[in-house]
């Protein structure tokens, strides 16, 4: 499993920047702001930076010899692309020189249930990741869900050959739970990382989401998580 503790087990505080993917997609960042987050996860040592697939390649030099991986969302944040485009962004951003790639599914398929559809997006996916070496992590968006839908994208994500499921993307309503993240593990056993995104912002909401099962959180408040502050809001 990709992880650095068995599920529900509370990480030393000075293992928990390892947890975290150090994020920021916010439309407008600039080349100086997406540089200091880049010095920020060198400093705390946070397991990723993720951005949009504009930046990787600048966070990929950034990052190098730093030992913090570079991670890049597709299809994000609708879900709603096709899967050849979503396909072809994924290759976009490994060639650029991504380590982890973070889908959006089509929220659509698994609102209406169907598995297939789901499961098809995802692998296609999945097999360009892998074949260039990288992780992906599968957004379910799961303040679109109901339980039986969440339990349908976990399943065909893992059908589909992921390593990760992942809470939302934190663009489109709420974010993260605990009650969600404990689903999720239920669903996809111990062999799958979870993800735990959107609306992580202090220490406390760290650990609760690790408690729950997950095995990576996505934040843009990473700082004040390890330094046992309360972050903003956003990404």
């Amino acid at each position: 499993m990709p992880t650095n503790t068995a599920p529900g087990e509370t990480p030393q505080t000075s293992d928990l920047a390892s947890y975290i993917d150090h994020t920021l997609l916010k439309p407008d960042a600039s080349r100086e702001d997406i540089l200091r987050v880049c010095e920020e996860a060198a400093e705390y040592r946070f397991k990723s930076v993720c951005v949009n697939p504009l930046w990787v390649s600048t966070v990929h030099t950034a990052l190098k010899d730093t030992g913090v991986d570079t991670c890049s969302v597709i299809g994000f944040p609708l879900g709603a692309t096709t899967t050849e485009v979503k396909v072809f962004e994924a290759q976009g951003a490994l060639q650029d020189g991504a380590d982890e790639i973070d889908m959006v599914i089509d929220i659509a398929a698994a609102r209406r249930g169907d598995r297939d559809a789901l499961v098809r997006d995802i692998a296609s996916v999945a097999e360009a990741v892998h074949e260039a070496g990288g992780i992906l992590k599968v957004i379910i968006e799961t303040a679109l869900l109901t339980d039986e839908q969440k339990v349908l994208a976990c399943e065909a994500s893992v059908e589909a050959g992921a390593d990760f499921v992942k809470t939302s993307t934190g663009f489109n309503g709420g974010g993260a739970t605990t009650e969600d993240v404990a689903l999720m593990r239920r669903t996809v056993g111990r062999d799958l990382g979870v993800k735990a995104s959107g609306g992580v912002r202090s220490r406390e909401d760290a650990l609760a989401m690790i408690d729950a099962g997950a095995t990576r959180i996505g934040a843009s408040s990473g700082i004040a998580i390890v330094k046992g502050g309360n972050g903003g809001s956003g990404y």
